[in-house]
């Protein structure tokens, strides 16, 4: 079923499955009917059509930052000089195709967009920033910081 096309409402136990599968999506079934108290072949149809319906969008393993050396994180608030669809199609591609970027928003108030970068270091930011943000003529500013400590991550949607 194509994203933009009505999907089937979601009932208490999609939740719960959803719930439990943005905890740990690597139970068996037959574990995910015991958590969510349904049968595993119940489950296996609904996950089926969950992820058909793009509801679910990806499975994914979430990687600590640290243990594979990217120990500094960014927040960047973003200000375009100026806001010509083309313009922002572009520095969103820009975005998109950064592998330091981990997170782009669209965002309204003072800043036009907030980019989270993951990179190694202070010296590979500066990298980034030259790169990315000092060589695209169309940003008026950015402002940065420079994450201390991550004290909640949780890339799930309350349900």
């Amino acid at each position: 079923m194509a994203k933009d096309t009505l999907r089937m409402p979601l009932d208490d136990l999609d939740r719960r499955i959803l719930a439990t599968l943005q905890k740990d999506n690597r139970l068996s079934f037959a574990e995910l009917a015991e958590r969510v108290s349904s049968s595993a072949a119940s489950c296996m149809r609904r996950v089926r059509r969950l992820r058909e319906d793009g509801v679910i969008v990806a499975d994914i393993a979430l990687v600590d930052p640290q243990a594979v050396g990217r120990s500094l994180t960014a927040v960047v608030n973003v200000e375009l000089e100026s806001e010509r669809l083309d313009l922002i199609d572009a520095f969103k591609r820009e975005m998109r195709s950064a592998p330091e970027v981990t997170q782009c928003y669209m965002v309204t108030g003072d800043a036009d967009f907030v980019v989270i970068v993951m990179v190694e270091d202070v010296a590979a930011f500066e990298t980034f920033t030259r790169e990315r943000l000092y060589a695209n003529p169309n940003i008026r500013k950015f402002r940065t910081m420079i994450m201390l400590d991550r004290v909640k991550f949780e890339p799930r949607v309350a349900l």
